[in-house]
């Protein structure tokens, strides 16, 4: 009796068992629940399925048992990061391996080498996306524009862009696409510093990617690099946002069409800075702009002009009430 009624109330995935809503929301039948799904009697219709669980699939209880999940998959290795890395002198655990164990580890290290690449085309692919990943680094920009730096260089093979192209332009100007398509504040000049090629290549290497994979770069304006030269100068908060104010207006305008953005940007700075009296020279904003002084001067005319007829738009005329009336003429007025 004991026994039957042990098995009687144990759980049972073949036992059908009414849910809180017994309604199938398409007939109106009974709907049951075993350990897998959810049903309806009458129709068959699937409710609810067992969900997947995508946590880990380990569970560990001590300090000595591992995670068998790797890494997850990425984009800026060749291979997707699924690639083998094996060690030198070390096991997993950190303990020391015998003389005999380091040659057979150094020989499957050597294989390993030699068949990591299947084609010529993974070869260059891990090339360029290692100089991707330099760049970054070098110019501290965030893991989501590395990833599309990435991307962008694997599209950019694909579409067989490469041919008669250097490697490292290509991956200098997927570094600066993913920066215009992002809204980083980065020049072509300043990608370009920590890369290995000239200029022209690489301004070559980004014409033949925007025009090929159509990207979604967006306009260059310099209220973008108004906050990056403030904060490398260290001026105070009201000037930069001061020198915000004149590039927005500039830019409303319609001046800082066909213009450097950053020398711009590097006037209203200039501007501001003459307003509240700190008085930086010329010269040490330009440097930090990447601009010479002379091109600092002609924006700073083209922005007192802006100015000036901003102030006289917002005034009143002189013949709205401030002038006497008019008289007629041989009539004399009088007091």
């Amino acid at each position: 009796m004991a026994t039957r009624d042990i098995y009687a109330t144990t759980f049972d995935e073949d036992v059908q068992t009414e849910t809180e809503s017994t309604q199938c929301p398409k007939c109106n039948g009974r709907v049951t629940t075993n350990a897998v799904e959810t049903v309806c009697e009458e129709c068959g219709l699937v409710i609810d399925e067992q969900r997947i669980d995508h946590g880990p699939e380990w569970r560990a209880y001590d300090d000595d048992e591992r995670e068998r999940t790797g890494a997850p998959l990425t984009a800026t290795r060749h291979d997707r990061g699924l690639s083998t890395e094996i060690g030198h002198g070390t096991d997993v655990n950190g303990n020391t391996l015998s003389g005999r164990k380091r040659q057979q580890v150094a020989r499957m290290r050597r294989e390993q080498k030699r068949g990591r690449f299947q084609s010529k085309a993974e070869r260059n692919l891990a090339h360029g996306l290692g100089e991707v990943r330099r760049i970054v680094s070098a110019l501290e920009l965030s893991e989501t524009i590395r990833d599309q730096a990435c991307q962008l260089f694997r599209s950019a093979q694909n579409e067989d862009l490469l041919r008669g192209r250097s490697i490292e332009a290509m991956a200098t100007a997927s570094v600066y696409g993913a920066c215009r398509c992002n809204g980083p504040s980065r020049t072509i000049d300043d990608v370009i510093d920590p890369a290995r090629v000239e200029q022209s290549r690489v301004t070559n290497a980004y014409k033949t990617l925007n025009t090929e994979l159509g990207l979604p770069a967006q306009p260059v304006t310099p209220s973008a690099f108004v906050p990056r030269l403030a904060s490398e100068l260290d001026v105070p908060d009201q000037i930069r946002q001061r020198a915000r104010e004149l590039a927005e207006q500039a830019e409303e305008a319609g001046v800082t069409t066909g213009v450097q953005p950053s020398g711009f940007a590097a006037t209203c700075l200039y501007k501001a800075d003459q307003e509240h009296g700190l008085l930086l020279t010329q010269s040490t904003i330009a440097d930090v702009a990447n601009t010479s002084p002379v091109t600092l001067r002609t924006h700073r005319n083209t922005l007192n002009e802006l100015l000036d007829q901003l102030d006289r738009s917002s005034t009143p005329l002189a013949a709205g009430g401030n002038d006497p009336l008019p008289t007629r003429r041989g009539v004399q007025s009088t007091d």
